[in-house]
């Protein structure tokens, strides 16, 4: 049975309020979370930005849902071997409920320390070789890694947790998808994109779990509705590898123009009509996907209890 969980947007919400819409998430019955780990929002108008490790902390005292980022880039802005002890101390918090969702991540956010922005071939290397990094140091034992791209001196991990949390690897292309089904215990992606699916499984992902997310914005009116989620979301529409290597919200706010009200329609579940939000989740079930995440663009007030009472259930 498919499992539906929300998708709290750091980017858009202060910390205390994205504790908040967990407690909501959990009461309305949605049965797992994600959380998304950036150091600048998208655009300027979403606001915010916080440490997903320490929202974490929060939500592992305030509900009882598994937790998984959606994604963590182990490679330039955080080293791996820090990214593993915090998933560690994530997953003895959350008591086993935590997943290390990872992906080789954008520029906006990683090319704060200065360091260059690798080409895609590349990030995908360094990934491969973060993960290797990361399992390592959940086995328990003291490190030292010399590799092409990360240096690790004698490490180890003591707080650990019984079993370490499940290492989950994004891929919004085909390359990607493979490389988790190769090293990952599962696949992330926010398209139901058949031939992801395929590349994942084809590639060694076979029987694991795979995770989907997508946007909605539940409102009274569909057109105030479509005008709030072109306001803060209208970046996830953006063609192409713009979005992985631009640096700031500045860029995404002028590239964004080209991004108009009828895209984002077309593409975002907008409005009261239980059907729309609906039919928009059935291909990611159609797909196989075993986990969906839906964030809510804008004010979530009211969008918990129309999923809890008319959405989720045309699909259950």
């Amino acid at each position: 049975m498919t499992t539906f969980g929300c998708f709290l947007a750091c980017e858009e919400h202060e910390p205390a309020e994205l504790v908040r819409q967990a407690r909501l998430a959990e009461e309305a019955g949605f049965e797992a979370l994600w959380i998304s780990d950036h150091f600048h929002p998208w655009l300027d108008e979403q606001g915010h930005s916080s440490f997903v490790w320490s929202v974490i902390g929060a939500l592992s005292q305030a509900v009882s849902l598994p937790v998984t980022t959606a994604a963590t880039c182990p490679t330039v802005r955080i080293h791996p071997a820090i990214v593993a002890q915090a998933a560690a101390t994530s997953q003895m918090l959350l008591n086993g409920r935590f997943r290390l969702g990872l992906g080789s991540g954008e520029a906006l956010n990683e090319h704060i320390t200065g360091a260059p922005w690798p080409p895609a071939a590349e990030r995908l290397e360094m990934l491969e070789e973060a993960v290797e990094v990361i399992r390592a140091l959940f086995g328990g034992r003291q490190i030292t890694h010399r590799g092409r791209h990360f240096r690790v001196d004698t490490a180890r991990l003591y707080t650990l947790p019984d079993a370490p949390p499940p290492v989950y690897l994004s891929g919004f292309g085909e390359r990607a998808a493979s490389l988790a089904g190769r090293i990952a215990d599962g696949f992330m992606t926010v398209k139901p994109d058949p031939d992801l699916v395929q590349a994942f499984r084809g590639a060694g992902g076979h029987g694991k779990p795979m995770q989907a997310g997508l946007k909605a914005c539940w409102g009274q009116d569909e057109g105030q509705a479509v005008k709030i989620a072109h306001r803060l979301s209208r970046s996830d529409w953006i063609d192409g590898e713009a979005t992985q290597i631009l640096p700031t919200p500045r860029h995404f706010e002028q590239i964004g123009r080209l991004v108009t009200e009828d895209a984002v329609r077309a593409n975002v579940p907008c409005g009261p009509d239980p059907e729309r939000h609906a039919a928009a989740l059935r291909p990611y079930v159609e797909a196989g996907f075993d986990e969906i995440y839906i964030n809510q663009i804008g004010e979530p007030d009211g969008f918990f209890e129309f999923y809890r009472d008319q959405v989720l259930p045309r699909l259950r």
